[in-house]
């Protein structure tokens, strides 16, 4: 008996052992080391055309929309960024010595931008897009640099994340980029002429466009192999950017004007994230943005339907089959129709045929359709296609018998798998359950 026990506890130690020597290995791996403090640089000290370069690269990433919590001072962290992993909140990026990066060098400021490594070396979840960052040339994170270093400090100390154990564990995520993170600078097609390479520099370094529409795995890696094929970010849904799924092909003139004015007929308005997203890109050149334009339709691929009869639906709705899209329509008419148009008719306050709503279109989600109908858009952005609310006035049963109706009326698509309970995710207004 006591033999039994004696291997026993040598397993339990053996096997303690072969734990602590795991921790260790993770622990050296994962080490990277702390960068010594700096007294917070003088604002004047930065050409003030560098920081207005900063600005503009600042929005057209999107930066201060993600550290700017509702209500909260600017870039002063707090906000909370919904994932499928669990509620992440981001940091302080004023130049408060104490609770914000006061203390960081330019060096220290690179490094997590291209390594996703603190100034105290700890790793950086990647939430924060330091796998498209890590491709900005030496000029714009100076510019960066001198922008947020320019912003006046604000004492905010930074929230802690809600995600469960151990992917909480920061030295686990040395693990992750060594399977999912490739270190380096952008690198320019040579198959396609400056312009577009300018387009996708700005639109895979800067802005960071595939961190919201394109799918992650189940440890947050973007799907390899399915780049801009669509993703649920914040409830909604950001649309695939590869294959478009309203049967109206994009133009380079008509993604130029969504990118410039957040609307583009026969395309639609911004809705949920990407109004913010619009309003970032605002500084930047025409040039710019038609590089962008010219960098995504060039991606564009068709849907591989005939586009015609896609069209001709979406233009000239069918009549309801059924009595509940027969109610779906009349909701329709009484709720809708006095902006979007009757079936079949030009709308007349939207500038965009609702059939032709890339919402409308998706195939698998109708997330979009539902959150716009609940929450409407809100126009006080400066930007076009403000809608009101209608959560307040239509119930679940009314959101579904409206959606049913335009899907079948208006598309060649089957109707939604599980609309029911989409509808009462949508209506639950909780990010995470909709997925």
């Amino acid at each position: 008996m006591g033999g039994e026990t004696g291997l026993v506890a040598r397993h339990i130690l053996g096997a303690l052992g072969v734990a602590a020597v795991a921790v260790v290995a993770l622990l050296a791996f994962a080490y990277r080391p702390a960068l010594a403090p700096i007294g917070p640089p003088a604002a004047a000290s930065f050409p003030i055309e560098l920081v207005a370069a900063g600005e503009m690269l600042a929005g057209a990433g999107n930066c201060i929309n993600c550290h700017t919590a509702p209500g909260g001072p600017a870039n002063a962290g707090g906000k909370v960024i919904h994932t499928r992993v669990g509620r992440f909140y981001s940091p302080n990026l004023t130049p408060d010595p104490e609770t914000g990066i006061g203390t960081w060098s330019e060096t220290a400021f690179t490094r997590a931008l291209r390594e996703g490594v603190s100034r105290d070396g700890r790793h950086l979840f990647p939430v924060f897009p330091f796998t498209h960052y890590t491709q900005l040339t030496d000029g714009d994170i100076k510019a960066l640099y001198a922008y947020f270093m320019t912003r006046p400090p604000v004492k905010a100390p930074n929230r802690p994340n809600t995600i469960p154990f151990p992917l909480d564990i920061r030295p686990l995520q040395a693990v992750w980029k060594s399977l999912f993170f490739t270190l380096g600078a952008y690198r320019p097609d040579p198959a396609h002429d400056a312009h577009w390479n300018r387009g996708a520099y700005l639109a895979e370094a800067v802005a960071a466009c595939a961190d919201c529409h394109t799918d992650r795995n189940g440890v947050g890696a973007e799907q390899v192999g399915h780049p801009y094929a669509g993703a649920v970010i914040e409830g909604w849904y950001a649309t695939s950017l590869d294959v478009s799924p309203s049967p109206a092909r994009w133009t380079e003139d008509e993604f130029f004007a969504f990118l410039r004015h957040g609307e583009s007929p026969p395309h639609g308005v911004a809705m949920g994230p990407m109004r913010a997203v619009v309003r970032g890109l605002g500084k930047l050149s025409d040039e710019d943005l038609r590089a962008m334009a010219s960098y995504f339709v060039g991606l564009n691929r068709p849907s591989g339907r005939a586009p015609e009869p896609d069209i001709a639906r979406a233009l000239s709705p069918i009549p309801p089959a059924t009595e509940e899209h027969k109610r779906g329509e009349a909701l329709y008419l009484a709720n809708c129709a006095s902006c979007h148009g009757a079936p079949g008719q030009p709308p007349t306050v939207a500038h965009s045929p609702l059939g032709l709503s890339e919402a409308l279109w998706n195939p698998y989600r109708p997330y979009n359709v539902l959150l716009v109908m609940l929450d409407g858009i809100d126009g006080h952005d400066g930007l076009p296609g403000a809608m009101p609310s209608f959560r307040d006035k239509l119930s679940n049963d009314d959101l579904i018998a409206i959606a049913g109706y335009l899907r079948s009326s208006y598309t060649t698509l089957p109707q939604w798998g599980l609309l029911e309970d989409a509808t009462t995710q949508a209506a639950r207004n909780d990010p995470l359950s909709l997925r």
